[in-house]
């Protein structure tokens, strides 16, 4: 995987946690990106709205379960709609993620997995840097 260690050398090298935050925001902000891009935006908010219309419609409807089930059927279908939307770009991004992050593990490992931030190993790190990388990100793109 030398390919990785030329193209992330000047990120390394800035020292910890910085190349961690740096490749944390490159790598969320690429799926991110592919999110955006490879989803119908517009179609992502209908459902999740409807979704959100029938949860408030089956707490109505505590009390006539037969009714509530129809309701969590279209629930249901609605749910998987937008999963199988969300999925396209999950699929897209997942190879490249899996050998970055194979070189990640490898460079943490051959420097003795030391603690990066608050006695937290790189995986951790890159996980917290990443859900506030993300939330901040979909929050600009009002992504849906």
């Amino acid at each position: 995987m030398s390919i990785l260690d030329t193209i992330f050398a000047p990120v390394m090298n800035l020292g910890e946690p910085w190349s961690l935050l740096i490749i944390s925001f490159i790598l969320t902000g690429a799926i991110t990106l592919a999110y955006k891009f490879l989803t119908d935006q517009k179609l992502m908010k209908e459902l999740k709205d409807e979704m959100k219309s029938l949860q408030t419609e089956m707490k109505s409807l505590k009390n006539k379960p037969e009714i509530m089930m129809e309701v969590q059927k279209k629930a249901m279908e609605k749910n998987m709609k937008y999963m199988m939307q969300s999925l396209k770009p999950t699929l897209i991004t997942f190879i490249p993620i899996i050998f970055i992050f194979s070189w990640l593990r490898g460079y943490y490992t051959a420097l003795g997995n030391p603690d990066i931030l608050f006695g937290l190993s790189w995986i951790w790190v890159y996980i917290i840097f990443s859900l506030v990388i993300s939330i901040s990100l979909r929050k600009l793109m009002k992504i849906h």
